[in-house]
Formats: C-alpha cells, sequence, structure tokens
C-alpha cells in the first residue's frame, strides 16, 4: 500500500491531472479533425465542410458570439488563433500548461520542457499558417508535438495514483473525439449521381479512418470493398485499435477498478457502474441497427454517458467539481446527473 499524501493536495493533484491529459488529447484529435475537413471540402462547399466542424464541437452559439462568419478561413482562425476560445487549440494548450504548473513536482524535466517547447511553437502559429498545404503541416507538427508528450510521459511518469488520473483523462477524452471523428462524416455534403456518391462515400471513409491513426489497420484487417458498417465497428468497437470507444472505455473501467483496489479508493464505484453502462451501450445492440435507427443519435447518445462518467469521476475525487470547463453538453449532462 502507498503511503497517502495530504487529501486535499491528491484531489487538487488528481484534477490537474485529469485535464492536463484531457486538454492535450483534444489539441491532437481537433488537429486531426481540422485536417480531415479540408480533405472534405469539395469546390463551392468549404464553408459546409468547416460549418460541420463547429457542429461537431456544439460550438454554433460560440462562434457567433465571438463576431466569427460562418466562412473556412474564419472557422480555421476560430481554432487555430483565438485564445479567447476556450476551445481552442491555443487555449486548451494554455490550460494544460496552466495545470502542468501546479504539477510541477509530479512531472519528469523531459515532460515540463516539452510543454513549454509545444505552447512557444502553437503560440507562434500565424494566419498565413492556415492557408493551403501550410495548414496540413501544422496539424501534422500539432499531432507530432502531442504524441511527443504523450511518449515522454509514458517514459518518465511515476506510475502513482497520478498517473491513473492522467490517464482516466486521456481515455475519456479519446473516446469522446473518436465519436465526433465518426460524425463529422455525417456533416459532410455528397455529391448525388450514385457513382459518384460511391467514389465520394469511399474517400470520405478513409478520411475518417485516417483523422483516427486507423487507416492502415483497417487496411489489414477489412475486406477490399469495405462498408460504412465495417468502419463504424473498427472505431467504436475493435478491441484492439487504440482509439477505438470500446477501448477506451474498457481502459478507463480497469484503472477506476485499479484505484479502488490498489489504493482503497471506494468512491470510485458510481463511476465503476458508469463505465459498466457505457460499455453495454457500445456492445448491445447490432450496428446494423444503429446505422439503420440513426448513427448521428446514438453517438450523441454516446457522449453524454462519457461526459456522465466524467462527472461522477470528478464527485468522487476531485475537490470543487463544477461544470466550468467543459463543452455546453457537458454541463449539460452534468447538471443532469446532479
Amino acid at each position: 500500500m502507498s503511503h497517502m499524501r495530504d487529501p486535499g493536495l491528491l484531489a487538487r493533484d488528481a484534477e490537474g491531472l485529469f485535464w492536463m491529459a484531457r486538454y492535450f488529447e483534444r489539441v491532437e484529435n481537433l488537429a486531426r479533425l481540422i485536417d480531415v475537413t479540408q480533405s472534405f471540402e469539395s469546390p463551392g462547399e468549404e464553408t459546409a465542410a468547416w460549418w460541420g466542424l463547429i457542429r461537431i464541437n456544439a460550438d454554433e452559439k460560440n462562434f457567433l458570439e465571438r463576431g466569427f462568419s460562418v466562412d473556412a478561413t474564419h472557422v480555421k482562425r476560430f481554432y487555430l488563433l483565438d485564445r479567447g476560445n476556450k476551445t481552442s487549440i491555443p487555449a486548451s494548450v494554455e490550460d494544460a500548461r496552466t495545470n502542468a504548473r501546479t504539477l510541477r513536482p509530479l512531472m519528469s524535466t523531459e515532460m515540463w520542457r516539452q510543454i513549454n517547447v509545444f505552447q512557444r511553437f502553437v503560440s507562434c502559429i500565424t494566419p498565413e499558417d492556415l492557408e493551403g498545404d501550410a495548414l496540413s503541416r501544422v496539424c501534422t507538427k500539432l499531432k507530432d508535438g502531442v504524441q511527443a508528450h504523450t511518449g515522454i510521459t509514458q517514459g518518465t511518469m511515476y506510475r502513482d495514483q497520478g498517473w491513473y488520473f492522467y490517464e482516466l483523462g486521456r481515455f475519456i477524452e479519446r473516446a469522446d473525439q473518436t465519436t465526433r471523428m465518426l460524425d463529422i462524416k455525417y456533416t459532410a455534403l455528397l455529391p448525388q449521381g450514385a457513382e459518384e456518391k460511391r467514389v465520394a462515400e469511399l474517400t470520405q471513409w478513409n478520411a475518417v479512418l485516417r483523422a483516427a491513426a486507423g487507416y492502415h489497420a483497417f487496411k489489414r484487417l477489412a475486406r477490399a470493398a469495405f462498408s460504412p458498417e465495417d468502419v463504424v465497428h473498427f472505431l467504436l468497437r475493435d478491441p484492439s485499435s487504440p482509439r477505438s470507444v470500446l477501448l477506451c472505455v474498457r481502459r478507463t473501467e480497469s484503472h477506476l477498478d485499479d484505484l479502488r483496489r490498489l489504493y482503497g479508493l471506494n468512491a470510485a464505484g458510481e463511476a465503476i457502474e458508469m463505465a459498466e453502462l457505457l460499455r453495454e451501450l457500445l456492445v448491445g445492440k447490432p450496428l446494423s441497427h444503429i446505422l439503420a435507427t440513426g448513427l448521428h443519435d446514438y453517438l450523441d447518445l454516446v457522449q453524454i454517458h462519457l461526459q456522465k462518467l466524467a462527472a461522477a469521476i470528478g464527485r468522487a475525487f476531485f475537490r470543487d467539481w463544477r461544470p466550468g470547463i467543459e463543452t455546453p453538453q457537458e454541463a449539460a449532462a452534468v447538471q443532469e446527473t446532479a
């Protein structure tokens, strides 16, 4: 049994680690979504493709209130340059670094140094970096920066209770973001002709797989003439795909169970029940039924369950759980369960 630290400090540290991991995961996934949105652009339909990104993040109100107009340039600026937008990449990196500063005693020198280098890179992104191929290069650097953070953390962070809270944040955010990647497919406008539509569908599903870093693994497993159902299964239910929602939920369950078993944190009970419910929601019904009745509504339901799971962890372990830094849907879900 490990020696317990001051519970007040531990609660604050647990919360900081949970959110730091979520913010970093959010940055990588937003970079992936921006990259895939650019690949969904078709001539004359750019605005629709980029507005799809705003809708998936439930940012419509926030976007318009901040004085932006509905066009591709403004959406890119909103997510890549606007520090005042809490859901932007610069704001998420700044929030991650603010948490990291309070967690300095729990972090390796390498972790802290890399976070600072990454934050400087993000603060230097310019409007010129958002045009054409330059945007894709920026997205690649953002993904690489978060992956460097994750690798350094995996390689240097002490495996105590703090590690489990970091991992809980990472997996919950990743599961949520995978549902958004799947959803972006359903906001994309498709051409009308049957053959045109089939080619566009394949191109778009391939783009979604690339966004979820699953293209090569999927190609290795899938039939040559794969169906949408195959892609949805891979991203929602494949037990070996690192970004599948099921793998993330199983890892979350396992970490919560370890916190209860190894550290005597019995308050994990409610969160474990929520994770079990979520796992049942993921594997309960045939995908053919879900696709026939509406994937978008199903993904919304999965997101609400993930938000309730995060809220259960917050109520059990964090000092002063308030729905202050979540998305609007998260705040609503927390209110529902309060």
